[in-house]
């Protein structure tokens, strides 16, 4: 019989942390805290199973669900001897979400449930303090009516806000038990006039009002937005956790905070965090008030006068501090703790493992390996290699003038320049048409999800270190600067104001994350400098992986920067970006209009010198390494302008004939080019292409060999190749200009040649190939274009309608196909080791880069994956991970 609900709470649980599958993140920590005896307020979880079967029966519960829910309540009751909805002695509950992989704000919670007209009479009588009672009430209502009832936020705060101007105060903290009696009956007259029915007063519907709007909120926007960017499937679901509520808005020894036991933003190992005195959670990390440090030396550090929590309460925080540390002892991992104290007494309301930078995630794992607490084998494990990312590009130049507009808290590292944009939505406008932007916000809320994932940069006026848009923006990698007071911003102008200056959309600014500065205009950028923990990690990571790592690099600064990273090679050299160049391409405009093979091989006589000087240097930089090179690929047409207006442009600065550049260029106009005269089919109709680009590879690689000593170690691959007598004439073609090259030089190189896999009779028939081709490169690119048909340039059109409807989980061209066109790559591998065992291969697509995809080349065996220079960290890492994984799996298997 399937159990739809898992209690917890008073020294023991019906889950553990083991079982985040089905609890979720949030349920699993809570059970588990609660076995390990720490106060956390009793409660249950209601399934993620639960969530799903309510997708799949049309949003209808399971039969058993509330007579389990009942039961729950029941228990929790017996524990703190409180009725749920009984006017003298209330228990009063929060509904919260919580998925297996963490989303933090993307989803629903609500607090105080259980209260209503009578049972906050109870509430002020049980505490005996009438104003914490009715703030309670203010606060339930304000949340119930947005995230059940569907109304805005902002109804509720203009109200608010009406009575602290009428008041003269400006902190809720201000107002008494009386003017918070005034603002409930207001509130409640905004629910009856918006929708025309009173607050409900029900606490059993409260309860199931919000349990629906927590798995609501699981297909909302926000959500689906961040699944799709952290690649969360949808047919997770999420869990919902009933808890019994603890209190930090009862006077001057409660409070709320949230901590992490190591800095998220640089990884120092020192208690981080902030809290409120007489608050409830939502106003910390929604900015509402301007949050305390916990402890004494980080307010100082910040420059605050309010005091720390240490400073505060100094016998509860002693307690916390010995709790926190217990956590990450047991977790063996750095953690994100939400907590309240209510008169006095520690709660312990959430732990989970901590969203955090990348700079922070290298150091928690390195200094948690050098402390014993994992091996190195796991600290690999530990780091996300994606958001390597954020360590690759270039930082702020200490040495450039920089002009301080404004300064904040510095709550995500980083540097960024863009245009001042003041709306999520047309930030994410401005980014697809190819803006930088900074979102310049009073505060975020989930809803800017999508918006802060297109900008460069986040500055909000309110929230500290922990608020939503400083959590979600060390998640993304983005730099963010939270809690300028200085600013004051304008939407309706479309301007802020900070220290007497202001700025208006569209003007550009920089942000120093690290440092908490908005500055004027662009500041100069310097390459990062990749040490430490970067190469102590990195180098562990090198000892355990299987797979090499490539890049795809065709110019000598993309080569370098991908040695730079540790990158084994070249997968992917496009030699016709080399053609591109404004010296070389009227030579191959002239080879193109030429109209028989003489004057073919004239105009690439001209080109030939370019191609061998470019071998060259690549060779040089890449001195005894692989380097594959890729011959002509795209079709001829491509190289020459397709308007009329533009022919008669370039006839006239280069003297060619436009008449005969019209024709030609008809001559060559396909319906569909990217099945059409393009990669080895340029190399069979016309040899002489491939045969000069050939010869240069070869005279390069003898060059480089006589001048440095190291003779580098070329790969020839012919692209689009389908059959074994394609591979066969060209593998001749091939061998026979290297070996007049060899007899003209009197000196010899070793060569593979090999074949591009982009098309399916290729990965079919590669035992074919394999007679003839010594090395298989897998570009995916095309190979998913052939697969299923779609043009990955017109993709964009229609795959975000087959994402929503669930009919892709991810986009194919980012996200290798491993059903299919990994089915492919499995058939070739197969059939093309049968014929030759000790051959190569590689795959050199985008998927390249990207961690799942490496781990399935990881899982068929291949010998390396190319991706661009900047990815080859990332890959490093993933193919480490991959070949951890694959080893446990061996592991598992002899254990059986």
């Amino acid at each position: 019989m399937v159990q739809w609900v898992y209690a917890f709470g008073g020294g023991a649980a019906d889950g553990d942390a083991s079982m985040k599958n089905l609890l979720g993140g949030k349920g699993a920590n809570l059970a588990e805290m609660s076995s390990l005896g720490l106060p956390v307020p009793p409660g249950f979880t209601i399934t993620t199973e639960a969530c799903v079967h309510y997708y799949s029966n049309g949003q209808k519960y399971p039969d058993a669900l509330a007579g389990e829910v009942a039961a729950g309540l029941l228990k929790v009751e017996s524990i703190v001897g409180k009725t749920f909805g009984d006017p003298e002695n209330p228990l009063l509950v929060s509904v919260r979400s919580g998925a297996r992989a963490s989303m933090p704000g993307m989803m629903d919670t609500v607090l105080n449930l259980g209260l209503n007209d009578q049972t906050v009479e109870g509430l002020a009588k049980l505490s005996g303090d009438r104003r914490f009672a009715f703030d309670s009430y203010r606060r339930f209502i304000t949340m119930y009516s947005n995230v059940v009832l569907g109304l805005s936020h902002d109804d509720f705060e203009e109200v608010l806000d009406d009575h602290k101007d009428r008041l003269g105060v400006t902190v809720d903290t201000d107002l008494t038990a009386e003017d918070w009696e005034k603002v409930v009956a207001e509130y409640k007259t905004v629910v009856q006039r918006e929708l025309g029915v009173p607050f409900p007063q029900d606490p059993q519907l409260q309860l199931w009002g919000a349990v629906s709007a927590v798995f609501a909120s699981w297909m909302n926007d926000r959500a689906k937005f961040y699944r799709r960017m952290h690649d969360i499937p949808e047919s997770w679901g999420t869990a919902v956790s009933v808890q019994s509520m603890v209190f930090g808005n009862m006077g001057e020894t409660s409070a709320t905070g949230v901590a992490f036991t190591r800095n998220p933003s640089t990884g120092d190992a020192r208690l981080y965090g902030e809290f409120l005195i007489n608050a409830q959670g939502e106003d910390v990390v929604a900015g509402i008030r301007t949050p305390q440090s916990l402890t004494k030396v980080g307010r100082e550090e910040m420059g605050e006068t309010a005091p720390s929590m240490e400073e505060a309460m100094p016998t509860v925080f002693a307690e916390f501090v010995d709790v926190v540390g217990r956590l990450e002892t047991h977790y063996r991992d750095m953690q994100d703790i939400e907590f309240t104290v209510e008169r006095g007494r520690l709660w312990m309301l959430q732990t989970r493992n901590g969203k955090r930078t990348a700079k922070s995630a290298l150091k928690v794992a390195v200094d948690l390996a050098a402390e014993g607490v994992i091996t190195q084998e796991e600290a690999i494990s530990r780091v996300e290699p994606a958001a390597l990312d954020q360590l690759l590009h270039p930082t702020l130049d200490p040495k450039a003038p920089r002009t301080v507009v404004a300064t904040g808290l510095p709550a995500s590292p980083g540097a960024a320049t863009g245009k001042i944009v003041f709306d999520a939505d047309e930030a994410e406008r401005m980014s697809q048409l190819g803006d930088a932007v900074i979102l310049v916000r009073e505060e975020t809320s989930p809803e800017d999800i999508h918006g802060m994932h297109a900008a460069r940069g986040i500055v909000t006026a309110r929230g500290g270190m922990t608020s939503h848009a400083a959590v979600v923006a060390r998640g993304m990698g983005r730099p963010c600067v939270c809690g300028i007071n200085a600013l004051s911003i304008d939407e309706h102008a479309g301007t802020f104001t900070a220290n007497g200056r202001t700025f208006k959309a569209g003007e550009i600014i920089t942000i120093d994350g690290s440092k908490g500065e908005v500055l004027d205009g662009a500041v100069a950028m310097i390459e990062p400098e990749l040490t430490g923990d970067f190469q102590t990690l990195m180098a562990w990571a090198d000892k355990v992986r299987r797979l090499k790592v490539r890049a795809n690099a065709e110019t000598p600064l993309d080569a370098k920067t991908a040695r730079g990273f540790g990158a084994e090679g070249i997968g992917l050299c496009r030699t016709e970006h080399m053609f591109f160049d404004e010296e070389r391409i009227a030579a191959v405009r002239e080879m193109i209009l030429a109209d028989d093979e003489a004057g073919r091989r004239t105009a690439l006589a001209k080109i030939a010198p370019f191609q061998k000087a470019d071998f060259v240097e690549l060779f040089t930089i890449m001195a005894g390494l692989p380097v594959t090179v890729r011959l002509l690929d795209p079709p001829l047409h491509e190289f020459i302008p397709h308007t009329d207006e533009d022919i008669d442009a370039l006839a006239a600065g280069s003297g060619l004939d436009a008449a005969k550049l019209k024709r030609r260029a008809k001559e060559l106009h396909e319906t569909n080019p990217m099945l059409g005269h393009r990669g080895c089919r340029l190399g069979v109709a016309y040899p002489e292409i491939y045969e000069m680009q050939v010869r240069a590879v070869i005279e390069a690689a003898i060059a480089v060999k006589q001048a440095s000593g190291t003779a580098p170690i070329p790969e020839i691959m012919h692209p689009l190749v389908a059959m074994g007598l394609e591979m066969k004439y060209l593998r001749e073609l091939t061998d026979r200009t290297a070996k007049a090259v060899f007899e003209e030089a009197g000196d010899t190189v070793e060569y593979l040649v090999g074949t591009m896999i982009e098309l399916p009779r290729a990965a079919l028939r590669a035992g074919d190939l394999a007679e003839y081709a010594e090395f298989f490169s897998f570009g995916t690119n095309d190979l998913t274009q052939t697969t299923f048909g779609i043009s990955r340039d017109d993709s964009g059109r229609f795959l975000q309608a087959y994402m929503d409807k669930g009919i892709f989980e991810t986009d194919p061209f980012v996200r290798l196909d491993q059903d299919g066109v990994g089915d492919l790559i499995r058939i070739a591998r197969e059939r093309g080791s049968a014929v030759r065992p000790d051959m190569k291969m590689g795959i050199c697509g985008e998927h390249g880069g990207d961690p799942a995809s490496i781990a399935f080349c990881e899982e068929v065996g291949l010998s390396y994956v190319s991706c661009s220079p900047y990815r080859v960290p990332i890959a490093r890492l993933a193919a480490a991970q991959a070949a951890l994984v694959s080893r446990g799996g061996e592991a598992r298997e002899k254990d059986r």
